[in-house]
């Protein structure tokens, strides 16, 4: 589903808001992400061109066995590097999004995550597209080059309302699977507060390169002790009556919510996809810094 917004006004506050995360963004790209992100992403695309002889200082890891066996001694394999790469966020705008305790939603931290590295891609002459899903598609924006799609991408991030309350995590990468059909590095930023998604997530992790970004406030994990209250999902209009001055319904939430994050983690490893994790209440460029750094050991092995 495609829906143009690019003729809808958008309110002078919206506008104000893209142009305080272009700034906040500009000043990480320049001084933080931008290094990190090429060294990680520049050159992951290769295709393979030929083979040829093996000279003093060629990679060791280059070398074609098999041709080296057949004619005697070694040959090395020779890749092109794909000048572009394509970027993809799939951002969940579900009920849950809409939480958070420490001065900003969840769905706002997803909105300025996307939008740092989308900074980072564009300045490294990349494409980044964008998908919006609930419990369906809100919105896909096809990938391409250019500040000015990338401020349109953060600007439907802050303003898209969607349809849906619900999350489905598997309609958003059953969709991926279908819509994107060269590689692409897909971040898929969700508080995954949703089940039975591990097929499509296996497929799409297998054809694409999938960063799973988790978004969580602790308020989902420690419940304050603060006597009765009244409990609203709203994914589903459920309301529910718990009394937090009883220690053993404080500790059974929080051990139940923990055995959640650990049944992901554990599902991410399986898989072998990268997990990066984002708090509401601390800054999420130390674990954005981690991430390009680990990816940077792996790439070195």
């Amino acid at each position: 589903m495609n829906r143009p917004t690019g003729t809808q006004a958008v309110p002078r506050e919206v506008l104000r808001q893209v142009k305080l995360i272009e700034l906040r963004t500009r000043g990480l790209v320049n001084t933080v992400f931008s290094g990190e992100y090429q060294s990680v992403f520049k050159g992951q695309g290769m295709e393979f061109a030929e083979v040829r002889e093996y000279v003093p200082g060629d990679e060791y890891r280059t070398i074609d066995w098999n041709v080296s066996a057949r004619m005697g001694h070694p040959y090395v394999k020779k890749y092109t590097e794909e000048r572009e790469l394509t970027v993809l966020f799939a951002v969940d705008l579900s009920g849950s999004e809409q939480f958070g305790t420490r001065g900003r939603f969840k769905a706002e931290l997803a909105a300025e995550i996307a939008a740092v590295i989308a900074m980072a891609a564009i300045k490294n002459n990349d494409r980044v597209g964008l998908l919006l899903f609930s419990d369906r598609i809100e919105l896909f924006v096809p990938p391409k080059k250019g500040r000015r799609h990338a401020l349109r991408l953060i600007r439907d991030l802050l303003v898209f309302e969607p349809a849906g309350k619900g999350t489905s995590l598997s309609v958003a990468l059953d969709y991926i699977g279908r819509i994107q059909r060269h590689r692409a590095i897909v971040f898929l930023i969700s508080d995954f507060l949703d089940s039975g998604f591990e097929a499509p997530l296996k497929i799409v992790s297998r054809r694409h390169d999938l960063v799973a970004v988790t978004v969580s406030d602790p308020r989902e994990r420690v419940l304050p002790d603060v006597g009765v209250i009244e409990l609203y999902d709203a994914e589903d209009d459920q309301r529910v009556v718990l009394d937090l001055g009883d220690r053993f319904v404080r500790e059974q939430f929080e051990y139940l919510a923990t055995e959640e994050e650990v049944r992901l983690r554990r599902l991410l490893r399986r898989l072998s996809i990268d997990q990066i994790e984002i708090e509401t209440d601390r800054s999420y460029v130390q674990p954005l810094i981690e991430f390009f750094r680990a990816r940077e050991r792996k790439l070195a092995r």
